[in-house]
């Protein structure tokens, strides 16, 4: 089964979305997706209620989530790890361990965009658009990311 992470700063807009996305995407029994923060300012909580609103607008259901911290055993877990943002890539890069750890972490929107360092910007503290705007962002990362795993 290959296993893949998502992660932003609290785990509560862009990575639960992204986690969502992708699992839309793939088949659950060949792929396991999970989304975790680098600060552990959510731990426990809920995705926030626009994240939640721009998933179930597109037919998916992320209410359940719930925030958790990236850790280093993460390394171990998963396959490949997708930061939202350069911040969030360099905060997982100064845990990795090792090479193998430090080549299983991606910049998300490099699917996209191969090596342009974009950062799939943080919505929380704007409106509802900004979260539509997150969506088709990651919509686009996340079916990139599902074509390349299930061509293999």
């Amino acid at each position: 089964m290959t296993k893949i992470l998502m992660v932003c700063l609290g785990n509560i807009c862009r990575s639960p979305l992204a986690e969502g996305i992708l699992r839309s995407k793939l088949p659950n029994t060949l792929f396991k997706v999970d989304s975790a923060g680098t600060a552990s300012y959510h731990i426990g909580s809920a995705p926030d209620k626009r994240s939640i609103a721009v998933a179930n607008k597109h037919g998916i259901n992320i209410s359940q989530l719930k925030g958790r911290q990236f850790e280093v055993s993460d390394f171990d877990r998963f396959d490949t790890i997708y930061a939202m943002d350069l911040s969030n890539y360099n905060n997982i890069l100064e845990l990795a361990r090792t090479p193998n750890d430090h080549s299983k972490v991606r910049l998300i929107l490099n699917e996209i965009y191969p090596d342009a360092q974009h950062d799939v910007p943080d919505p929380y503290y704007g409106g509802i658009s900004g979260f539509d705007d997150v969506y088709k962002m990651l919509d686009l990362a996340c079916e990139s990311i599902a074509n390349n795993l299930t061509s293999k």
